[in-house]
This record gives C-alpha cells, sequence and structure tokens, in this order.
C-alpha cells in the first residue's frame, strides 16, 4: 500500500509540473529573469504550492500519521545558519543556469529530454561532492 501511495503522489506530483511549465528550462529561466523579459506565471504556480503546502503540512501535523499509518518524523531544526543559506544560493544558482530543479529534471528524464540527463549527473556528482566534505 505504501509503494502504491508513492507512485500516485510522484504521478501526480509529475503530472503538475508539467501542466505549470515547471519542465521547460526556457520558462523557469524566463521567471528568474527580472531585468529581462521576465515571466511571471511560475509566480502563481509557486503561490499556490505554498497555499497548498500549508494547507497539507497543517493538517499532517494534526494527523501525526501518514496515509498509511507511518509516524511522521519532523525536522528538529530550527535555525537559518551559514549552511542553509549558503545551500539555498548554491540551488538557486543552479536552477537560474540549468533550469531545472530536481523534481522537474527527474520529470524530464523521463520524457528522454538529454539536458535533463546532464543536469542530473552533474546533481549527482554534486551530492557525492557534497557527502566528501562533509565527512
Amino acid at each position: 500500500m505504501r509503494s502504491l501511495l508513492a507512485l500516485l503522489a510522484g504521478v501526480v506530483f509529475g503530472l503538475g509540473l508539467i501542466a505549470a511549465g515547471m519542465t521547460q528550462p526556457l520558462k523557469v529561466q524566463g521567471f528568474l529573469d527580472l531585468a529581462g523579459a521576465w515571466d511571471p506565471s511560475l509566480a502563481l504556480v509557486m503561490g499556490a504550492a505554498v497555499c497548498v503546502g500549508l494547507v497539507a503540512f497543517a493538517w499532517a501535523r494534526r494527523r501525526g500519521t501518514t496515509w498509511d499509518g507511518q509516524r511522521i518524523d519532523w525536522p528538529k531544526a530550527t535555525q537559518i545558519d551559514r549552511p542553509l543559506v549558503l545551500g539555498g544560493a548554491l540551488f538557486g544558482i543552479g536552477w537560474g543556469i540549468a533550469g531545472f530543479c530536481p523534481g522537474p529534471a527527474i520529470v524530464a528524464l523521463g520524457s528522454g529530454w538529454g539536458d535533463a540527463a546532464i543536469f542530473m549527473v552533474a546533481m549527482l556528482v554534486g551530492m557525492a561532492v557534497h557527502d566528501r566534505v562533509r565527512r
């Protein structure tokens, strides 16, 4: 049951990313190009996602368990620290350069988009380097 729920959530998420245009790097880069031909449409998508997320997380906190009865382990960290800020900046720079973030890249990779494959390899290498540096 847990795997079926995960598959269903992933399919719904992927379809939402496609419908919102998040798998199109030029659309994402147009959103991030504040000084040029700015495309504000993704701001609406993000705003809607934040609203849905606020409701979903509030509901999950009250519930305390997942749909299949697993206990939810909430993060303990609440501080905004240097690693969080640097990680966010690095993520934003990569998003702006590539036009992908991990979720949309996986969806684009599934559709055979070669640029998404390059992004995924670079992301995995970056994750491995991070793990080695942290150790």
